[in-house]
């Protein structure tokens, strides 16, 4: 047997041995997922003066989980060129070989179908037309079309990616709210600088796929400029729960602190960077969200 067979039959020993529900929980991005939940909970809790209704609650969250994961599969599917390319995702269950595009759409579409009758008929027919529009500006409006067409991808379809407080909030008062969607604003406006850190950290391998990431096609500098300013006007928007009455003392400290923390990676990204400042700022921009809502949450329920 020669040396690459071997490695090819190694390969395929491997793939063989691993649990499958471990390839399929892949392709729902569950780190990403579970943020959103995060967010979804927080939108629950602050509809709601007193004890969350268990019901809506719960199944709320499975269905918005069911569809957000729906949405991952279908991104998975629908890249699975580009993520052949590229370094950062060339191991995922469909460029690897893991999982055929068929068992894919299959089980994004299963997970579909049953997140949006949770919601529909156990929680409220608004939480489930949303998070469908959500899913289809996700894995269809992004993915599909603006991920190839502009270089303002993030930005425009960012509004997919902010509902679930929103989602959250619907679920258990069946009804929109102003509140709720400052909450998704907050998060509509954290996107693009969060996302284009990372896509400064990885230019050449959007380069190479031929996406057109705002550092591909207007060049690192303009890129880092956006960041910095996206991140003023965010630190603008965190304050606004606080301006209008929403929030006390605690979320404004917090949310004070969080934005000039994300402020001071931007400026360090602009001004003075090293190596691996592209990377630490978008993985401060995910702390900065995770424990601003935490903060939202501890706000709520310990008003100062």
């Amino acid at each position: 047997m020669s040396k690459s067979t071997a490695m090819v039959a190694s390969k395929v020993t491997v793939v063989a041995k691993r649990p499958n529900w471990r390839v399929y929980l892949t392709l729902t991005k569950p780190k990403v997922v579970a943020l959103m939940l995060l967010t979804a909970v927080v939108g629950m809790c602050l509809a709601v003066p007193g004890t969350l209704p268990v019901s809506e609650t719960i199944l709320g969250l499975i269905g918005i989980g069911l569809m957000a994961g729906s949405a991952a599969a279908y991104n998975h599917l629908i890249d699975r060129r580009i993520d052949s390319i590229m370094a950062r995702t060339h191991k995922r269950p469909l460029p690897s070989g893991e999982l055929s595009s068929a068992r894919v759409m299959i089980f994004a579409s299963v997970i579909g179908a049953m997140g949006f009758a949770v919601l529909f008929l156990a929680v409220n027919p608004l939480t489930a037309w949303l998070t469908f529009a959500s899913l289809l500006g996700y894995a269809v409006v992004y993915t599909m079309y603006l991920k190839r067409a502009t270089p303002q991808n993030i930005v425009i379809a960012g509004i997919a990616g902010a509902m679930p407080p929103l989602l959250g909030w619907t679920a258990v008062t069946g009804e929109m709210h102003s509140h709720a969607w400052l909450l998704v604003m907050i998060i509509f406006i954290w996107t693009p600088p969060h996302f284009w850190a990372l896509a400064i950290h990885r230019k050449e391998d959007y380069a190479k796929a031929d996406i057109p990431m705002l550092p591909v096609t207007h060049g690192e500098e303009y890129t880092k400029t956006s960041i910095l300013l996206y991140t003023i006007l965010l630190a603008l928007v965190c304050l606004m729960p606080a301006l209008v009455g929403m929030t006390g003392l605690i979320y404004l400290a917090s949310s004070t602190l969080l934005s000039g923390g994300f402020i001071y990676y931007a400026c360090k990204l602009k001004f003075s960077p090293e190596p691996n400042t592209a990377i630490e700022t978008f993985k401060f921009s995910i702390y900065q969200l995770m424990l601003l809502f935490v903060a939202l949450l501890v706000d709520h329920y310990v008003p100062l």
